[in-house]
């Protein structure tokens, strides 16, 4: 349970690593770190759930299908470190991130999976580190392909890379028309080796599939014809989280599976498997008050109380990642009951009508993402009130939140692993 901003400076990673794994020595180093890591507010990371997540999906694909677990954005939030290492363990046999630094942070932590950069990198400087940190790149451009093979001569060295076809996601990637002459290209360029071949589904997650369908049309049609050429055996992916819970035809060689792995649908109706969440938001309370009817509470005086009542400040706010325009339209969990929360976010605090709950006392813990007794509030609740997506929830919560792993699998936080 260790987190970046307690995290002891003079240990070592290594001495982390090993004191996770030596039961005499862990049980000290939480004692030193766990109980300010809950003073204010914090993030929890439930690896048990994580590594079920993990699991139910391998479960669910066929055995020579490969899982990629997405990491990219800080894992979506969780913590890239401690993710990479429990979804590895749980059976990912690939990871993927938007970046080179958020590569080589994995790489540093001693993280040895195959890390696909489904970023473009266009820079001889790019080129080079990513050869050294043994990443492996997205080519999407002919341009792209000839700085690497140029920079990668020069050091004479090679290196997998993976080629991504626009189907119509109108993202990166060269036009799915253009496959079979990009690729040929690629192939003849000196110390590349193609790895893969990939595009990216648009609408995986709608019910209407037929956009859907025609994407993976495009992507056939695509293989077939670089095949046509002669060129066979690189990998072929083009399942997200939606695509890989929808249809088992879009599977191919590897699924790219990011909120799912996380515990979350990507829409109501891709229930196929059992999935838990993995994240919790929790803040203690700071204060409690009686106020009179008639006052106006936090900025604006957007809420006034019609009535006598007891309010509570709870420390985390918005520049925590809870959103301000959740101001007045959220609810949070306080002993299994569900509370109102009043008056306009705040930077670092927001209040609560706890007036349900009279003998509440400074210090007791908030849920504002998860569950207490029959109640849940997740990421999707959130994101259905602000007219947004479950993805963009996760990731807007800040780093000064710690994450705090709990659960059955090895509890060590991402800084205390790469400081």
């Amino acid at each position: 349970m260790l987190s970046w901003e307690q995290t002891p400076r003079e240990i070592s990673p290594e001495g982390y690593l090993n004191a996770a794994m030596r039961g005499d020595r862990v049980q000290t180093l939480r004692d030193r770190v766990s109980a300010p890591l809950r003073d204010r507010a914090w993030v929890e990371i439930d690896l048990a759930a994580l590594t079920h997540n993990v699991r139910q999906l391998r479960h669910f694909l066929s055995p020579q299908t490969e899982l990629m677990a997405v990491v990219k954005a800080d894992a979506y939030g969780h913590g890239a470190i401690t993710v990479a290492q429990t979804v590895c363990e749980a059976g990912a046999s690939w990871l993927g991130v938007a970046t080179i630094p958020e590569g080589i942070q994995l790489r540093e932590a001693g993280i040895e999976a195959p890390i696909l950069i489904l970023g473009a990198s266009n820079t001889p400087e790019q080129v080079q580190a990513i050869a050294h940190w043994n990443l492996q790149p997205t080519l999407c451009t002919p341009q792209q392909a000839l700085v690497f093979s140029e920079t990668l001569g020069i050091e004479n060295r090679s290196l997998s890379v993976h080629v991504k076809l626009d189907t119509g996601m109108s993202r990166l990637g060269t036009s799915w028309q253009q496959a079979a002459e990009f690729v040929q290209l690629v192939q003849r360029l000196p110390h590349l080796k193609i790895a893969s071949i990939y595009s990216h589904l648009a609408t995986a997650d709608s019910p209407d599939p037929t956009v859907m369908r025609q994407q993976h049309e495009r992507f056939e049609e695509a293989i077939a014809f670089i095949e046509a050429t002669g060129i066979k055996g690189p990998k072929l992916h083009l399942a997200n989280s939606a695509a890989a819970l929808t249809d088992p035809s879009l599977h191919y060689d590897m699924v790219r599976v990011g909120l799912a792995t996380y515990g979350l649908y990507p829409a109501p109706h891709l229930k196929a498997i059992n999935l838990k969440p993995v994240m919790q938001v929790k803040a203690r309370i700071t204060q409690v008050k009686d106020i009179a009817s008639g006052t106006g509470v936090s900025y604006g005086y957007q809420f006034i109380a019609s009535e006598n009542m007891r309010l509570a400040v709870v420390g985390i706010g918005y520049a925590d990642g809870i959103p301000r325009n959740l101001s007045n339209k959220m609810q949070v969990l306080i002993r299994g009951q569900l509370v109102p929360q009043v008056g306009a976010i705040t930077m670092d605090q927001l209040m609560l009508d706890v007036s349900a709950i009279p003998d509440l006392q400074t210090g007791e813990v908030v849920t504002l993402l998860g569950k207490q007794g029959e109640f849940q509030i997740s990421a999707d609740d959130w994101a259905a009130t602000l007219g947004t997506i479950s993805w963009e929830i996760l990731c807007g919560f800040k780093h000064r939140l710690p994450r705090v792993a709990v659960g059955e699998a090895l509890e060590i936080s991402d800084q205390a692993a790469s400081s």
